[in-house]
């Protein structure tokens, strides 16, 4: 089932075009990386599914049904801009937030303290939040997003200003929410990130949807026929046999095997290399290169760029 889906999207703030018939489609359950450069159109994108601004063109839809502000409840937003009332108390705050997604005084403070126990926060429940480091902020805004277990979550670079224990915390916690039942939008510019919880992707580029569909398919697509081999022998071997459908891209050596990586230019035979190489060394290993999430955001928005 797709929880969620946007519809030839179009938004241009006065003269800047925002996003030019933008569609992506989310999986009941899931992952999803909305990726792109600064200033593609991913903000914007997510601002128009918060209901903080309409589509020019286009529909949203949540679980079948065309989007309306009543279904803000159903949505937990943490923004990439993070901002709390400095002077109020945590405690306070939290359960004030809470309130506004719906859930009642009492319910608000069980499910808080249940989570203000678990991030370790439980201390600073009476303490303003301009006693608190960046990092335990991040954390109180973490837990008025997620608290009222909404069925949409949006996370804007959540791990910002996290240091790696924690991102490792938050990352583990945004696993357990979708195994929960929780669907998931995820931007942000770690492609690391990515690569960890992402189950399907879409990347924009200058308002256009340039890819999308499973992460591991899309990585998949971007491969180029590059292999990484080690193997014992001497090096002026494998340059001999390999001829001209090859490409040597690296090599290095060391002491007791050397490590050579091979692009197949003219074909896709994994055995056609391996035959072409068994002869002249001794091969230790053969491992095709399967580009990474940053490789393949690199390449698919330089490749838009030209066009």
């Amino acid at each position: 089932m797709r929880i969620f889906e946007a519809k030839n999207v179009d938004k241009v703030f006065a003269t800047t075009r925002a996003l030019t018939n933008v569609s992506i489609s989310v999986k009941e359950q899931s992952i999803f990386g909305l990726l792109g450069p600064n200033g593609a159109g991913k903000t914007t994108l997510i601002r128009i599914i918060n209901q903080i601004s309409a589509p020019d063109k286009g529909e949203i839809f949540l679980m079948g049904k065309k989007m309306t502000r009543a279904d803000i409840s159903q949505i937990g937003y943490l923004p990439e801009e993070r901002g709390l009332y400095k002077k109020m108390k945590i405690g306070d705050q939290a359960i004030y937030l809470a309130q506004l997604k719906g859930l009642s005084r009492h319910d608000a403070i069980r499910n808080l303290k249940i989570w203000f126990n678990k991030f370790e926060i439980m201390p600073w429940w009476n303490k303003k939040v301009e006693e608190l480091s960046k990092g335990m902020q991040q954390k109180v805004q973490f837990i008025t997003t997620v608290v009222h277990k909404p069925k949409l979550l949006i996370f804007d670079e959540p791990f910002s200003g996290f240091d790696p224990i924690n991102a490792n915390l938050i990352k583990q916690e945004i696993l357990q929410l979708r195994n929960d039942g929780a669907t998931v939008i995820f931007s942000t510019h770690n492609m690391g990130s990515v690569e960890e919880l992402c189950d399907e992707i879409a990347l924009i580029n200058k308002s256009v949807k340039i890819e999308d569909g499973p992460t591991d398919e899309i990585r998949e697509k971007y491969k180029s026929n590059i292999f990484d081999i080690k193997y014992r022998g001497e090096f002026r071997n494998v340059d001999q046999v390999l001829d001209a459908k090859y490409k040597i891209i690296s090599h290095v050596e060391k002491e007791k095997e050397n490590t050579v990586k091979v692009q197949y230019l003219n074909g896709d035979s994994n055995n056609d290399l391996l035959k072409a190489l068994m002869p002249a060394v001794e091969i230790v290993s053969f491992e095709e290169f399967i580009p990474s999430m940053n490789d393949v955001f690199i390449q698919a928005v330089e490749e838009s760029n030209k066009k």
